[in-house]
Parts: C-alpha cells; structure tokens; sequence
C-alpha cells in the first residue's frame, strides 16, 4: 500500500511538470505564463475562439535578463483546411515574434511579464480551429527560447517560417534557427 502511494505521488509529481502536451518533443518543464485578457492559462485549460482571439500577453516566473522569441503551433492540424478529417494530422505554425524583453519589475506574484514591439517573423494568427464531426480539441502549444544577441533568422529557417506552416517541425526549426532548447512553455486547448 505504502509503495502504490509513493508511485501514485511521483506519478502525479511528474504530470505536473511537463508543461507542453504528453508526447510534445522538446519537452519543456518551466511554465511560460500566459494570460488572455483574465483568463490565466494552465496546462490543458479549455478556450474559446473568442477568448483566444487576441494576441495573449506573455511572462515568467523566473529570472528574466535577455531577450526572447515566442512560438505558436497547433498539434492537432490537418493538412485538409477544408476538409479536416480527409486530411494527415499535422503541426500547423501560428505565430512567431521576436525580441521579447522584460517589461518592468515582476508583480506580486513573481511574474515578469515580456513585451515585444516587433510583429514577426510570423505575425499573431490566433486559434482558428474549424468546426469538426465529432469535435475535437486542438493543442496550442506556446513555446519560450532565449534569443542570441544580434540573432538574425538565418535562411533555412526564415524559409520553414514562411512556406512550411503546415507540417511545421519544431525540432528542425530549432536547429535551422541556431536557437537552444525552449525554456519555458505551456498549451491550451480550443475546439472548433
């Protein structure tokens, strides 16, 4: 009995740190703060359309002293926009937007929040799931890398950026990019 509590507490302990979806290759364990409007994103948490319609607004909990690009992808894509369930499952790239800096002092709860002026690469393309039968939710999964000083898009990725939205690879981004692993990340779900 003693044993099955200890593996159910370290089940549950390691549920709880994975911040992108189970499967999600890199996985990330720092949470990226993500707020849309009032509406403060944790793992997993059910959106709507409307309620995703506006670019959210972006933080962490964490030291924050450099510059940041955010990411993000729908894990539950099809390569059919018009026609979904005809279509391959897919990764399908939203938004990429460079040159996120800390925008003051944390608040009371610890939070940095991260401001961006720039508008791209990929502007914001809010969650846009079409209406499927039966319903299924999409994973928006927002992803945090530091940016290298003086970092310029190098070719290959710029090209993935903006001809290869369907079936976008983040692993091949991430080394076309010249960028580490992300540091910070957290999903949410929208249904169509």
């Amino acid at each position: 009995m003693k044993g099955s509590s200890i593996l159910s507490a370290l089940a549950l302990a390691g549920a709880s740190v994975a911040q992108t979806p189970s499967g999600f290759t890199p996985a990330v364990e720092q949470k990226l703060e993500v707020t849309f409007g009032t509406k403060a994103v944790t793992p997993g948490l059910a959106l709507s359309k409307a309620d995703t319609a506006r670019q959210p607004t972006i933080g962490l909990s964490i030291p924050v002293n450099g510059t940041y690009v955010w990411m993000m992808i729908d894990l539950d894509a099809s390569t059919n926009f018009i026609n979904p369930g005809a279509g391959q499952p897919a990764t399908y790239l939203h938004t990429v937007i460079r040159d996120f800096k800390a925008s003051g002092a944390a608040s009371a709860d610890g939070v940095t929040t991260l401001t961006s002026t720039a508008t791209g690469p990929v502007a914001w393309f809010g969650p846009a799931p079409p209406a499927e039968n039966p319903p299924h939710p999409h994973r928006y999964t927002n992803l945090l890398w530091v940016q290298p000083a003086n970092w310029q898009i190098p070719a290959a990725a710029n090209q993935m950026l903006q001809a290869q939205k369907s079936g976008f690879n983040v692993p091949n981004f991430i080394t076309a990019a010249g960028l580490g692993n992300p540091i910070a990340a957290n999903y949410f779900n929208v249904t169509g």
